[in-house]
């Protein structure tokens, strides 16, 4: 690394994009990426979608126990 570095020619907010939805990697232990990929297949649905389905039901649980 350089002690220092110039940026006087740079560009405040030059990739800032107000409305971009980041989305954010999700690591699995492998065990549950097979069990989750045979269920998924078993569907007919792609993993990610599988996975948002349970997520929300496990959503709605919690806010049902909260209330």
């Amino acid at each position: 690394m350089k002690e220092e570095y110039d940026f006087s020619k740079g560009i405040r907010g030059k990739f800032y994009r107000p409305n971009t939805t980041l989305n954010l990697p999700v690591y699995l232990d492998n065990e549950v990426r097979i069990y989750l990929q045979a269920c998924a297949q078993a569907k007919g649905v792609d993993v990610s979608q599988l996975v948002n389905e349970m997520l929300k039901q496990d959503i709605k649980l919690i806010e049902t126990v909260k209330s």
